[in-house]
């Protein structure tokens, strides 16, 4: 299903309005490929036939799909190691050392895709910090995607999917086989409050603030102006004193000079303020 020059143009422009990903010329093989599953869901003979749909109606459901089909989901859990080693031995001990008092921490993965970021983090906590268990622990994980989302929140994963990354000892106490795939135990699955959210949307609803935001491995699809936006609102969203991680290829530098660097390995950041 190789894919015109126009319709081509049309889907970057629609995916650039949707999400703010950038997709590149040259990247016609990625549209290509998928997108031609999707023309094949809905009963379409071709991707001609997808597009011409998506120009005439538009419809909202079928727009979905399409940036579903578009969204880069590559993730595994603890992945890059680094980071999960800072937020066990810097982040996490300083986090609770601040909010004994309060006994209350909020933590926000905003780009959540299938979900190992975040059940790897929730692992970490109750491996290392067990003192958490009285505390009120708020995690929300959000995503464009509605369909990763949906995997996301059921917590089911192939053998392949838990052989990149997860230790065994951590796989055998909180998973648990169902058919061929295995699943997180409910315990972790009900911590986590599950959202739909869209991070290139101009402006952003009330959630709160949050003493920690991992935002890894997103900013990369975005241009520039998109990037500024992103992180001047999450400047709203961070406590003064919190922690603000991005992906390994990522940095504030040149972006947005509010945030200095806690650990440049790592990409964690804080605000200069802090």
């Amino acid at each position: 299903m190789a894919i015109a020059a126009e319709d081509f143009r049309y889907v970057t422009e629609l995916v650039r309005d949707q999400s703010a990903i950038v997709l590149e010329a040259g990247k016609e093989y990625l549209v290509e490929t998928r997108l031609g599953p999707v023309a094949t869901q809905v009963g379409l003979p071709s991707i001609a036939a997808l597009v011409a749909d998506l120009r005439l109606r538009k419809t909202p459901g079928l727009v979905q799909k399409v940036i579903d089909a578009m969204t880069t989901n590559e993730t595994s859990f603890f992945r890059d190691v680094s980071p999960f080693e800072h937020l066990k031995k810097r982040v996490f001990p300083d986090l609770i050392a601040k909010r004994k008092n309060e006994k209350r921490l909020s933590i926000w993965c905003a780009a959540a895709s299938t979900g190992q970021e975040t059940y790897s983090m929730l692992m970490l906590l109750k491996e290392n910090f067990p003192e958490l268990a009285s505390w009120n622990v708020q995690y929300l994980a959000t995503d464009i995607s509605t369909q990763v989302l949906a995997k996301a929140r059921e917590g089911a994963y192939t053998q392949l999917e838990v052989n990149r990354g997860l230790p065994a000892p951590l796989l055998i106490k909180y998973f648990k086989k169902r058919g061929l795939e295995w699943q997180v135990d409910e315990s972790l699955r009900s911590m986590v409050t599950w959202r739909e959210f869209n991070l290139a949307a101009k402006t952003w609803a009330p959630m709160g603030s949050f003493d920690l935001i991992m935002l890894r491995n997103v900013m990369i699809y975005f241009d520039l102006p998109t990037k500024r936006g992103i992180l001047a609102n999450m400047r709203r969203f961070l406590r003064p004193d919190g922690y603000l991680f991005l992906g390994t290829a990522e940095t504030t530098i040149s972006v947005d000079d509010s945030f200095s660097s806690d650990s440049f390995h790592t990409a964690c950041y804080r605000l200069k303020a802090a």
